[in-house]
Formats: C-alpha cells, structure tokens, sequence
C-alpha cells in the first residue's frame, strides 16, 4: 500500500515539515524524540489537523489542505496502537478485544490465542503487565480490520524479552497488512525490514 504524505504540522510553537512516500509493506519513521514522528502518525491517523500539505493512503485522500478534505478519524479506516495502550480500565480483555467492531467471540478468542494471551482474557487491564497491556492493544487494532496499522513507539518501557515477543507478533501482523512503524530505535525497523525514512 502506498503511503504518500507531505504535509506541515504544529504542535504548541513547534513546526515542522513532514514527507514520506513509500509502497513497502513496513514504512519506519525514525529518529530522535521530539522530532515530530508523532505528530506526524497522528496527522495521518486524523487526531492532529496539520497546517497544510496532504495525506493520501493506498490511493485514498484523507487529507488535502488545498482541496478542503478532511476525513474524520473514525472514517480514515486506520489502526492505531499508542505508546500507552489506552484500554478501556472498565471492561476486561475480552470486552476490550472485542470492542474493535464489535468482534465476533470467535475472532476475539483466535486473536487471544495468536497473541499468547488466551489465559487473560476474564482479566481487567490494572492486573496486567507491560508486555500483556501492549499485546492486548495490538489485538484490538488488528480485530478492527484496517486498511493499514500504525504504531507510534510500541515498545517503549518493556524489556528487552518482552520488547522482542512483540517485535515478532507486530512483524506477523505485517504479512496481513501494511504497518507505519514510529521509533526512535533504528534496529527495530531493520529487524522489521522496513523502509526506513529518517526525521532529524
């Protein structure tokens, strides 16, 4: 899928420039924090409005400053996995899996056993780890069935094992669908095979 994307974003007094093309099935962003990255994946994802420029996935207009579109976030057909999960604290993994359009109980509870997390899923999320949180979040993603899944640091805070069992099932997810990977880490986009764009 392509990703074809120029656009001007600002966040508080910070402006910057962004552009990224790229028809590989993993694109990276990398680069130092602060640098823009998720500023960027969140103006393609439709939550940050940038000053100017366009956004155009798979052939798809989202965003056309000149032209006056806009496509709200909820109709963009994104997946989004923050930094932070962001479960839902009230509903337990199952209710937060099957969330995801509201999901059928049989693709939650293929997705749990895809995942490694089949065991949890009566669990709430406060009585989860780092690496379970991430890997429920990730599957709530892919149970929306995008047209494409981004994924903004997914690995920031966990440790090196569980940092690299998500590596491999965020690489999985790769054969389905195509990925725009934010980190500030080079080697995880080379273990992704990623085309690699660079925001200094």
């Amino acid at each position: 899928m392509t990703i074809d994307v120029a656009i001007t974003i600002r966040r508080g007094d910070f402006v910057r420039d962004i552009a990224i093309a790229s028809d590989a099935p993993v694109t990276a962003l990398v680069g130092p924090s602060g640098g823009g990255k998720t500023s960027a994946l969140l103006a393609i994802a439709g939550l940050v409005r940038p000053l100017a420029g366009h956004v155009r996935i798979g052939g798809r207009t989202l965003f056309d400053a000149a032209a006056g579109i806009d496509v709200p976030a909820h109709r963009r057909d994104l997946g989004v996995m923050f930094q932070e999960a962001r479960l839902f604290p009230h509903l337990s993994v199952r209710a937060n899996l099957g969330y995801a359009r509201r999901a059928d109980p049989a693709a939650v509870a293929a997705m749990a056993e895809r995942l490694g997390i089949a065991a949890l899923l009566d669990r709430w999320p406060r009585h989860l780890s780092g690496g379970e949180t991430r890997r429920v979040a990730l599957g709530r993603a892919l149970l929306a069935r995008p047209a494409a899944l981004l994924l903004d640091e997914p690995l920031a805070h966990l440790d090196a094992d569980r940092a690299k069992a998500l590596l491999l099932l965020i690489g999985e997810a790769a054969l389905d669908l195509p990925l725009l990977y934010v980190t500030h880490d080079p080697d995880e986009a080379i273990t992704l095979g990623a085309q690699v764009v660079t925001v200094e």
